[in-house]
């Protein structure tokens, strides 16, 4: 009997393999990102998605350290407190995060971890609290942010699916821009619309989606299907 292998789904793809086409397509939603809106700095930057699985978090790791490798000072802020995983992804302890902040259980510099990314650092989500919402919706967060924008070049905030909780909605109204991610083939048009209504009304800068799961290029698309696993 053959052992199946186990894969690992925390792999960063754009730390492990550089030169992959994936990692390509992730430098190319830098440079979208970069030019999105001449008008204004695109600095603080939400991604979320319809459903659980569509490869969110996935995103973040990896936006995040193409940023860092062009250059930036980059800060990943896990704001997922339902389901966090960027700990695990970047191989951080979560014995201290953001709801330990927030909480007043810990300072701030004591909540922000540097990854072996060069200017690379993360925010991990802490202990999951009984109420994310109120949390991230607080005058103490939004203060927070405010702070870290003076010291980053780039936050991006992970958050819980924009279409089960209204968590994502709340942190919207604070981010220059959202970034939905969408399951090709999976994600239905109705929860895709009814989550762009959502944002729409909270007056979020929507900068467009990035599509997961896609058939195309099965070589390399194949090790995606299994990484993005939240």
């Amino acid at each position: 009997m053959i052992k199946k292998k186990k894969i690992d789904t925390r792999k960063i793809i754009t730390q492990e393999d550089p030169k992959s086409p994936l990692s390509e397509s992730f430098r190319a939603l830098r440079t979208n990102i970069q030019f999105a809106n001449v008008e204004k700095e695109i600095k603080t930057i939400l991604v979320t998605s319809t459903t659980p699985a569509e490869g969110k978090s996935t995103i973040v790791a990896n936006l995040g350290v193409v940023m860092a490798q062009g250059g930036q000072k980059v800060l990943i802020v896990d704001c997922d407190l339902r389901k966090p995983i960027q700990h695990k992804s970047f191989e951080l302890q979560n014995n201290k995060g953001l709801t330990h902040f927030l909480l007043d259980k810990a300072p701030l510099e004591e909540v922000i971890s540097k990854t072996p990314i060069e200017n690379l650092y993360v925010i991990t989500s802490g202990t999951i609290p009984p109420n994310p919402s109120e949390l991230l919706g607080s005058k103490k967060f939004e203060a927070l942010l405010a702070e870290l924008a003076d010291k980053y070049d780039r936050i991006i905030l992970d958050s819980p699916p924009a279409g089960a909780v209204t968590d994502s909605v709340i942190l919207s109204r604070l981010a220059d821009g959202v970034i939905l991610a969408i399951y090709v083939e999976k994600t239905k048009i109705d929860q895709i619309k009814y989550v762009q209504e959502q944002l729409t009304k909270s007056n979020a800068n929507i900068l467009g989606v990035v599509l997961t799961h896609t058939p195309k290029r099965a070589s390399y698309q194949t090790y995606y299907n299994y990484y993005a696993e939240e």
